[in-house]
């Protein structure tokens, strides 16, 4: 039986479809509008609305070449290319519903920054006695085990929203174990003002990406202190240091964490208010609560759960993280963000690098 498509487009005249109209999801919508028609999966109604009749969504202006639609089924039908663009603890869920309508030829390129856990029925991530590879995944492992999708890509970087959505110049790479979904990813999101990398490690891309937001957020906690550049030159070094560590013990390889995805996208959000971890870490330094920081954030800071995943699997594979350990009990043991500075400033290091 022959498995070619019977769609009269081409692939060029097909619009590309983007999962998840947050503010990322909408500019990257934005981005690729102004070449191609783009349908904009939106889990809500009423943004569907908004979006359609009012070209409005969270402050951002609609391009014309966008439509909002509420039907998986419709956007895998009508596209070849899609960009899921959703929290990592909805991602799965997500992958679910889009998976039935999903054929070998999608191509999907995510921009999750967060890792998926699988956890022993009953259990949760504090009870768990051990977290390792085997029940951490990348969100292009979970599109592999969900969906008949080969043609898997990812886009990590320093990629803040709001200037991009300015036109400010950025960065951002697009990793894949092939170079037709890389080709692909720099021909719909290049542009004068964006630059966009190639990188063949997925995974240590997606990696870094991941556990650079452990860092923000407490690069967030020393401005909110009221510490200096100093300090925070000190914090995104050794961050990144730890970042290497247990990136590699979780399958990354090391170029990954020093390009733009890596040290890159650190710089960014460890620098910018504008980053949702990065405030998650302020507000704490300045004495607000973590149940009252993440009930009034309008979007997720991935960096919170990933800060739990990241602790368990750096104690498995004794990995040392000081920066992961004594952020994790602030977050979650009531620990205050000036002794765990205390702690990090007083604990006896002497070499500088050591992973080259």
């Amino acid at each position: 039986m022959s498995t070619e498509r019977t769609h009269s487009k081409t692939s060029d005249e097909k619009p590309i479809g983007v999962i998840g109209a947050g503010n990322f999801g909408t500019v990257i919508a934005n981005m690729i509008a102004q070449n191609r028609k783009v349908l904009l999966y939106a889990r809500n109604t009423h943004d569907v609305k908004n979006i359609n009749e009012k070209r409005q969504n969270r402050g951002h202006e609609i391009h014309e070449n966008i439509t909002a639609v509420h039907d998986y089924k419709l956007l895998a039908n009508a596209c070849d290319v899609i960009f899921p663009m959703v929290p990592s603890a909805h991602f799965r869920s997500m992958m679910k519903q889009l998976a039935p309508h999903l054929h070998p030829y999608h191509m999907l390129i995510h921009g999750t920054k967060g890792f998926d856990i699988t956890l022993p029925e009953g259990e949760t991530i504090e009870s768990v006695k051990k977290l390792d590879r085997s029940m951490v995944k990348t969100m292009s492992e979970v599109i592999r085990e969900e969906s008949v999708a080969v043609r898997i890509g990812c886009l990590a970087g320093p990629n803040l929203s709001k200037e991009l959505a300015m036109r400010q110049p950025a960065a951002t790479v697009v990793a894949s174990h092939f170079q037709e979904v890389i080709q692909t990813g720099k021909k719909l999101l290049k542009s004068d003002r964006f630059q966009v990398y190639e990188n063949n490690d997925i995974v240590g891309v997606e990696i870094a990406g991941v556990l650079k937001n452990i860092i923000a957020i407490a690069s967030g906690a020393l401005s909110g202190l009221g510490f200096g550049e100093n300090a925070k030159g000190l914090l995104i070094s050794r961050g990144a240091v730890e970042m290497v560590y247990l990136g590699r013990a979780l399958g990354g390889d090391l170029k990954a964490f020093l390009g733009v995805a890596g040290i890159g996208d650190l710089v960014t959000t460890c620098n910018s208010p504008m980053s949702r971890n990065f405030t998650v870490g302020y507000r704490l330094a300045k004495g607000e609560k973590l149940d009252q920081i993440v009930a009034d954030m309008h979007e997720v800071a991935e960096g919170i759960n990933t800060v739990r995943i990241a602790k368990k699997c750096a104690d498995h594979y004794k990995v040392r993280a000081l920066i992961t350990d004594r952020l994790y009990k602030v977050l979650f043991e009531g620990l205050t963000v000036e002794d765990a500075l205390d702690f990090l400033m007083r604990y006896p290091l002497n070499v500088d690098i050591d992973f080259i």
